[in-house]
């Protein structure tokens, strides 16, 4: 019966969304204010629907109801019950409305958090979003429904979640990505809303702008937990592995990171308003087409959903008529939405729509580099494989030069900068390069340019926005914390957090060693100044596994004890699948690695040993990154735009 309500209340939210879509925007083409009342009620009907879809589901796999089809093939009795309520989203159609439901989430803060916006206004972002979702509903109910019934037969036991997912970050990573996925499709609407009313300003971007950061701090989140849960979880070692669904997600994130520039520049200056409202059209539009090549089956990944070809047709089809019909909208408008605002060359809007650009080619680079062999394929000309050699080398670069670009930004003034103003940039500079060539002769094989440059541009990034700070903090009068508020603040922490990322991305990258060995009870191997020893084997009893643990001390150059790890090898009771868990010595400026392979005999294994320096960092810096933008989100000058946008709501159309 459970899943029949569920399925009733997925129709009914489906049914709501596509009122949310008609009613309020005939509502304001009209300018009928009973019909654009209509916009929340709907709104409120929509997401009651949805959750109730969810919890039903999640129901079903808490009770272990087999006879759901979606249920059967993605949980078992012996189950953690954890792993029970997040495998409702570890499999397409779980996913999927997941996914839904998330777009019901955003619709909800809206109508709950836009009292001081203009109800027209507000009626035409949620009748947007009403649209996204009515799509995304009506694929979930034709292609991909997770109430589907095994009936009159079901089986008594489920064919259990897939081992790799079987960790704390199904939890957490999946909900985080979508939510930050979702969230662009408000910045979208607002978007959309905005051409519709005929008039994009200074409070358009104000009202955009919180709603940008928050999409952006869960996608931040989602990326960095993605890459946190395949260092420790998959026994492979690596933070970042170029794979095609990695970079479905991380291309959203940085087009969403140049429109999150882009609208200060439109808020603070009343400019680049053509070049905001595309990245808001070119933000959402990646989101969608990272949901084709994810749902598709075009792409093989780990990380991708099995799919039949009717379901990423679906998919196609719905991106190419968001992106075609925004688009046209966007031509029809265009000639409106001319700034008026002129600037130098040598200013901060020059400097922040040229990073604009660079965020813009390292997003195309990657995208290259994910389609080409799909499209080189489907011409007919062969398979090929675009990893990790062509990324790096198309893409650091480019990150490099907007690094660079960061730290001179922070010291241009607006409409104009004299160049003198730069000077003070050229001892952060030299001491930069110094310190990163000191760093770079350090590699075993020599001088190290790519280790130079990672290094200098992480310096770099430091003692330019640390010297700004000063400048920021010190006048001619003494002490001056007028001109430092929380949006600030959060600015430079954010900055902070990348040149972390950066410089833990380049010691790891650079300096990481590494020895596969075969070691049993007795045996030991020394790797940069440690001393492993493998002590014994012993077997462990999971849930829903049988792991085979072994027991490896570690000591230093002096014999003292530094850790006891246990890493393990995992066979699952239902899928009979094996999983290597590895064992981690978890430190600030370096992390001891342990992966337990496959046995030789009796007592031998194949085990590989690691050192990683500063890989830590890298999730530090994304932690930072997502506090800074938290803590510039809740920063005064977004109260002021509250208050001032109730004087500047846009004219209706």
């Amino acid at each position: 019966m459970i899943p029949e309500i569920g399925h009733f209340f997925l129709i009914l939210g489906f049914l709501f969304s596509v009122a949310l879509a008609i009613v309020p925007m005939i509502g304001a083409v009209r300018q009928d204010h009973y019909l654009i009342s209509y916009a929340k009620p709907l709104t409120y009907a929509m997401f009651t629907g949805f959750a109730v879809a969810t919890v039903s589901l999640g129901y079903c796999f808490y009770f272990d109801d087999f006879s759901v089809a979606y249920v059967a093939g993605h949980s078992n009795t012996q189950l953690p019950v954890i792993f029970k309520i997040a495998a409702l989203w570890g499999g397409h159609e779980g996913s999927l409305l997941f996914w839904v439901f998330s777009l019901a989430i955003w619709a909800l803060a809206i109508a709950c958090f836009s009292r001081r916006l203009e109800a027209i206004y507000v009626a035409r972002v949620l009748s947007v979003i009403g649209i996204i979702t009515a799509g995304f509903a009506l694929f979930a109910l034709m292609t991909s429904n997770p109430f589907d019934r095994l009936l009159p037969e079901f089986p008594l036991d489920g064919q259990d979640l897939n081992p790799m997912l079987q960790d704390i970050g199904l939890v957490f990573h999946p909900p985080t990505l979508y939510l930050g996925y979702v969230g662009f499709s408000v910045t979208f609407a607002f978007a959309i809303a905005a051409l519709l009313s005929g008039r994009l300003d200074a409070a358009w971007a104000r009202w955009s702008r919180p709603w940008t950061l928050a999409a952006w701090i869960f996608l931040t989140a989602g990326n960095a937990l993605g890459s946190w849960w395949a260092y420790y979880e998959l026994g492979w070692g690596g933070w970042w592995f170029w794979d095609p669904v990695e970079n479905a997600s991380f291309m959203p994130w940085i087009v969403g990171t140049a429109l999150l520039h882009s609208l200060i520049v439109t808020e603070k200056r009343a400019t680049f308003r053509n070049w905001t409202i595309l990245l808001a059209i070119c933000a959402f539009s990646l989101t969608l087409l990272g949901t084709f090549i994810v749902r598709s089956g075009i792409i093989t990944s780990v990380h991708a959903f099995a799919a039949d070809p009717s379901r990423g047709m679906f998919i196609l089809v719905l991106l190419g008529i968001t992106i075609g019909s925004s688009l046209l909208l966007f031509a029809l408008r265009a000639s409106d939405l001319m700034s008026p605002a002129r600037f130098e060359l040598l200013s901060r809007e020059s400097a922040l729509l040229m990073g604009n650009v660079l965020l813009m080619i390292a997003t195309a680079s990657v995208l290259l580099g994910t389609l080409y062999p799909v499209l080189l394929d489907a011409l007919g000309g062969g398979q090929v494989s675009v990893g990790p050699p062509y990324f790096n080398t198309v893409f650091n670069p480019i990150a490099l030069l907007l690094f660079v670009l960061m730290g001179v930004t922070l010291f241009l003034r607006w409409r104009r900068t004299d160049a003198a103003t730069l000077k003070p940039l050229l001892l952060p500079g030299l001491v930069s390069l110094l310190l990163g060539g000191f760093v770079a002769t350090k590699p075993i094989g020599g001088f190290n340019l790519w280790v130079m440059a990672g290094i200098a541009t992480a310096c770099w990034l430091v003692l330019t926005h640390g010297w700004h700070l000063w400048t920021q903090l010190r006048d001619e009068k003494g002490w001056n914390l007028n001109r430092i508020n929380r949006s600030y603040v959060g600015m430079l922490i954010a900055h902070f957090g990348v040149a972390a990322s950066v410089f833990g991305a380049t010691m790891v990258s650079h300096f990481e060693t590494e020895r596969s060995v075969q070691m049993g009870p007795g045996y030991g191997s020394e790797l940069a100044g440690y001393t492993f020893v493998y002590e014994k084997t012993r077997e462990v009893q999971g849930s829903n596994y049988v792991a085979e643990q072994a027991q490896i001390r570690v000591t230093d150059d002096k014999d003292r004890l530094v850790a006891v790890l246990y890493p393990e090898r995992q066979t699952y009771n239902v899928r009979g699948m094996t999983m290597t868990e590895p064992g981690i010595d978890w430190g600030f400026s370096r992390d001891l690695y342990v992966a337990l392979g496959d046995p030789i005999d009796d007592e031998m294994y194949a085990v590989r040993i690691s050192y990683k320096p500063f890989v830590r960092w890298i999730w530090i810096g994304s932690l930072l990154m997502m506090g800074g933008a938290t803590l510039a989100a809740s920063g005064h000058s977004f109260a002021r735009a509250r208050r001032r946008s109730a004087q500047l709501k846009p004219a209706t159309a």
